[in-house]
């Protein structure tokens, strides 16, 4: 990708417009990046850009900014909807997200996990069982370091396995993985999309540039995501973990069993797998279509499925202490994502819930804390709203915490031996925290002090 002497517009001083910012400059840009924060507040961002020798703009985002430029990457967090998108789009700028300007920056083929659960621990898996067939991977997206910050300068013969979210597909043109997998579609992020039709449309964008020679990895235990193959150009392969299917990656006598070409090959016992759950049951079926579409052996998909614990915020396991056992489940975002967590419980459960309040139906959630928890703890922004939703649906063992500290300390006081303490907020962590991965490390540091 030649970028010479065009002038290009980052906005955001996140991660991954920090990312971008450096490598367009490397690239021979002129590069400025903008951000709404005071400089102040932003950090060692200023200094690694003006040690880049890249331009910040911090402050209002004024329309002037956009004079003279070619090309804008603004940040995931920043909306297709945004004005200054439109008035960029109005003076034919060219507008693209920050996965499809590291899909311009390599000729490495891509492997993209999305969904609205599960889509951490598919890609992280999938990136190992490569890894373990002694492939050369990079991983990244909308987990760990940026996406092009991962595939920059990377070998032709390489694979970039990437998680994408929905917000990173709504600026992409030419982003053509070579596979893919969709992995569920509940609603989220409604306040951004709009509606849940339009969430789905920007889904499918990941693999709407595919062709006959690529691979879409779609659930067939969700009629939503079982639909897209209608409109799919590329060789859809299904998963489910409820039925036997006559091709796909599926559970057949409590055995991952893959069947495609003609061959039918089995994986290994659910029960040997690392992680806990019956929706990691799905995530390793995508995993391992995925895997298979890149040639690896069924032996080492075992081998990586066996070994494999998990990935730091979600259903993590912390440390038992006085026969209690704690999970951090930060990454539980939306009442979805708590709802399977709680499902890989036997054990009574002490759930901490809340947070930022994305407006979702709680009903299902409610349904599934009557059935696993024997207390419930709730705080931040969310907490009036699902106390209301608890009592309608006759929960009566609810507790108000006004910090995380009050939540953890008294989650120790209700816990009995024999039962685990979970943190799945079914929120996202704005209203108190930067970031889910804050929220979860807080937990643990706060569950580890209980051992003083």
């Amino acid at each position: 990708m030649d970028l010479s002497g065009k002038r290009v517009l980052v906005m955001g001083a996140g991660i991954s417009g920090v990312a971008v910012a450096k490598i367009a400059k490397r690239l021979g840009a002129q590069v400025a990046l903008s951000d709404t924060k005071p400089e102040g507040k932003l950090g060692a961002v200023p200094g690694e850009l003006a040690q880049a020798g890249i331009k910040l703009i911090s402050g209002p985002q004024e329309p002037a900014i956009l004079t003279g430029v070619q090309l804008l990457i603004p940040s995931p967090g920043i909306s297709i909807n945004h004005p200054l998108m439109r008035q960029a789009a109005a003076r034919d700028i060219e507008v693209i997200s920050e996965v499809e300007f590291a899909f311009r920056v390599t000729a490495a083929s891509f492997v993209a996990i999305t969904g609205t659960n599960g889509k951490t621990t598919t890609t992280t898996l999938t990136g190992e069982i490569l890894k373990k067939a002694g492939k050369k991977v990079v991983v990244g997206g909308n987990i760990g370091i940026a996406l092009s910050e991962a595939v920059y300068n990377l070998a032709d013969d390489a694979i970039a396995v990437a998680e994408i979210s929905s917000f990173q597909l709504e600026g992409v043109k030419h982003f053509r993985p070579h596979a893919c997998a969709i992995l569920n579609l509940t609603p989220d992020h409604i306040d951004r999309h709009g509606t849940l039709q339009v969430y789905q449309e920007t889904k499918e964008r990941i693999f709407a540039r595919q062709t006959e020679a690529d691979f879409l990895v779609l659930n067939y235990d969700d009629p939503v995501v079982r639909g897209m193959a209608q409109r799919a150009p590329s060789w859809v392969i299904y998963f489910s973990a409820t039925q036997v299917l006559p091709e796909g990656a599926y559970v057949r006598e409590g055995n991952i069993v893959l069947a495609l070409n003609g061959e039918r090959e089995t994986v290994c016992p659910v029960a040997e797998m690392g992680i806990r759950g019956a929706h990691n049951v799905q995530n390793a079926l995508a995993a391992c279509a995925l895997a298979k579409t890149c040639g690896v052996s069924t032996a080492v998909m075992a081998d990586t499925l066996r070994n494999f614990q998990g990935v730091e915020h979600r259903l993590e396991y912390v440390a038992e202490i006085g026969g209690v056992k704690y999970f951090n489940d930060s990454k539980a975002t939306n009442p979805e994502s708590a709802i399977v967590a709680l499902q890989a419980f036997t054990e009574p459960v002490i759930l901490i819930a809340g947070g930022y309040d994305k407006g979702t139906d709680l009903h299902a959630f409610m349904m599934a804390i009557k059935a696993q928890v024997r207390e419930l703890i709730l705080l931040g922004q969310a907490a009036d709203r699902f106390a209301a939703a608890a009592k309608e649906h006759e929960i009566t063992v609810i507790h108000r915490a006004e910090t995380f500290p009050e939540a953890v300390s008294l989650a120790e006081k209700l816990a009995k031996p024999g039962e685990s303490v979970l943190l799945s907020p079914a929120c996202a962590s704005y209203d108190m925290f930067s970031n889910y991965e804050e929220r979860g490390r807080i937990f643990k540091q706060l569950v580890l002090a209980l051992r003083r």
